[in-house]
């Protein structure tokens, strides 16, 4: 019985000096390059911070919870309202922005490339080959084992937080971008080029607005994701409220605790109807919408 235990052991052990070896090369000869991906995440997520926090909370809550409206329902627009003006009661408005700031930048930059290789491989099966191991291997290592190398290779900080994010949050858009695209029927396919469509035509007219439910779903897991991976990130020192959930949990401090994973559940309602929101028009005019809320049939 203790046979198996040793190989499994010495096959940890070899496989761990590999990823040592791998990054102590990439902490050798990659600094400048760390340094350019260093200042661009941090000047993307300042940006994005500083263009949050340039409202004050009463008007973004009011403009979220018009966009809620508009987008999804009377109902929303209320809890919307509501549960902002609660996180600015618990004194927790500063982390849920910081906290926002970090998980629109990582979707961002997981969308950026995710989308992308999602089109690639739909239209290559070679791509698909090649990224279908990686997603496999992004999607089930343990979220804190990402932790490590962004720490050693960026020390603590936003930079290592969003990274750590992007890889743990791509997956989804990458898989759900090459399944919309297969499901396009065939039958279309051959229309748009019996009208002499080209590849490129063919994607964006006829292949990407058949898709785009099936895509969008995988822009709303990648934002939840992204969300529980900062959350998760607050170790490295990623702030936001996940930093407030984290002192709480040092401190057993359960008030503490509570407010920040409350914070967190009312951000992740919002961000998760929005981005729902996305993949349909809305069923009804902002005007009826407006009469309904107001009581007018």
């Amino acid at each position: 019985m203790t046979a198996p235990v040793l190989i499994s052991a010495t096959e940890a052990g070899a496989m761990g000096r590999i990823a040592d070896a791998a990054v102590g090369w990439l902490l050798s000869h990659g600094q400048p390059v760390f340094q350019q991906i260093n200042g661009v995440i941090l000047m993307l997520a300042g940006l994005t911070e500083h263009l949050l926090e340039l409202p004050s909370a009463w008007l973004l809550a009011a403009l979220l919870a018009g966009l809620g409206l508009w987008r999804v329902s009377a109902g929303f627009a209320l809890f919307t309202l509501v549960g902002l003006n609660l996180v600015v009661s618990m004194q927790l408005w500063e982390p849920m922005i910081g906290t926002l700031a970090l998980v629109l930048t990582s979707a961002l930059l997981a969308l950026l490339i995710g989308l992308p290789v999602g089109v690639l491989a739909a239209r290559q099966r070679w791509i698909w080959a090649v990224t279908r191991p990686l997603l496999d291997l992004m999607q089930t290592m343990p979220a804190f084992v990402y932790l490590i190398p962004a720490v050693m290779l960026f020390s603590t900080g936003a930079v290592p937080a969003v990274l750590a994010t992007v890889i743990f949050s791509m997956p989804p858009v990458v898989r759900l971008t090459v399944l919309g695209l297969e499901q396009v029927p065939k039958d279309l396919l051959e229309a748009g080029r019996s009208f002499g469509c080209s590849e490129g035509q063919l994607l964006m007219k006829v292949q990407w607005p058949n898709a785009q439910p099936t895509v969008m779903t995988g822009v709303n897991q990648t934002l939840m994701l992204a969300l529980s991976m900062v959350v998760i990130a607050s170790m490295i020192g990623g702030g936001g409220l996940g930093d407030v959930v984290l002192r709480g949990i040092q401190q057993l401090n359960i008030g503490l605790g509570f407010e920040g994973g409350l914070a967190v559940v009312i951000l992740a309602v919002i961000l998760d109807r929005l981005s729902q929101s996305l993949s349909h028009p809305p069923s009804r005019p902002l005007s009826t919408r407006l009469r309904q809320l107001w009581g007018h049939p």
